[in-house]
């Protein structure tokens, strides 16, 4: 007599849920691995935004302090009369690499980005080095300026413009930015005291020496009383990461500044929801300080 031996197995019902369930299993990991990988080039574009953003702030330092430096032995007193004025700059202009100077300058700025042109005396021990890194030696007077163009492939970069040894040219410093903003701190105690009074735009010096002939310039330039300088910086990543676009207001120079102004200084306040789209699912972050300049010898 033959025994009948049954076979169990999933009947098709069974068959459907558990290809249910580890489809769902599968399609839940494949989520958590897209959103790891989201944060992770997150991560990577704000630590690349924040790098950049700290070497700007070193090299404008830098240079900033550097307009402060005297040596009587090479240079005319900055303070003097014969002596120019060391800082100068221009709202809501650019420049091109090989004109000198802040000369010639040109109306396409970036989001309304200022230009910071700073001057200083070299030194024979190297110390006294451009934005680009170049030594300046005793005797000369080296250059470095802060402005912001755009790349061939169209990303906005600040650049380093400086005086080489036959003609001026210009470096890229930071990509991916969304605006450069500068105010200067004006002394306008009689006599100074070191402390800035008020903190206004290139146009708002240029507007206090209106006026003075060429002869006087020199000696009575608001440019010279100039004691501090403050820097709005506002950078971007170099793709999209964000899951949703951005819509925030960035002020480059506080959001006091901005209202102050209502919108007369061009560039001083920036919506992300005026961007592009993929602008706006970029990682961003503004950048703002103060660099004081040195106090003169006594």
């Amino acid at each position: 007599m033959r025994r009948l031996v049954r076979h169990g197995g999933m009947t098709l019902a069974e068959l459907m849920v558990a290809l249910a369930i580890g489809l769902g299993v599968v399609l839940a990991a494949g989520r958590l691995l897209v959103l790891a990988n989201g944060a992770y080039a997150a991560q990577v574009e704000s630590a690349g935004v924040e790098d950049g953003g700290r070497f700007a702030i070193d090299l404008i330092g830098r240079a900033v302090r550097q307009a402060g430096a005297f040596d009587v032995a090479t240079l005319a007193d900055p303070a003097a009369d014969a002596a120019s004025a060391r800082l100068a700059g221009l709202d809501a202009r650019t420049l091109s690499r090989t004109t000198p100077g802040i000369a010639d300058p040109l109306a396409a700025a970036v989001n309304g980005s200022d230009v910071l042109a700073v001057r200083f005396p070299g030194a024979d021990d190297g110390s006294a080095v451009d934005c680009a890194g170049f030594p300046a030696a005793a005797g000369e007077e080296g250059w470095s300026i802060f402005y912001v163009a755009r790349n061939s492939e169209g990303e906005a970069e600040l650049r380093c413009k400086y005086r080489g040894a036959a003609d001026w040219s210009a470096d890229a410093l930071v990509t991916g930015v969304d605006g450069f903003q500068v105010l200067y701190g004006i002394d306008t105690d009689d006599p100074p005291d070191g402390v800035a009074n008020r903190y206004v735009n290139a146009a708002a010096v240029g507007a206090l020496d209106a006026g003075l002939g060429a002869a006087e310039f020199n000696r009575r330039t608001h440019w010279k009383r100039i004691v501090a300088v403050r820097v709005g910086l506002l950078l971007h990543g170099s793709r999209p990461t964000r899951v949703e676009p951005g819509s925030a207001r960035h002020d480059l120079l506080g959001a006091g500044y901005a209202d102050a102004a209502g919108g007369d200084d061009l560039g001083s306040s920036l919506d992300e929801a005026g961007m592009t789209p993929d602008l706006r699912r970029r990682e961003r972050r503004l950048f703002m300080f103060t660099v004081a300049l040195p106090a003169p010898p006594s």
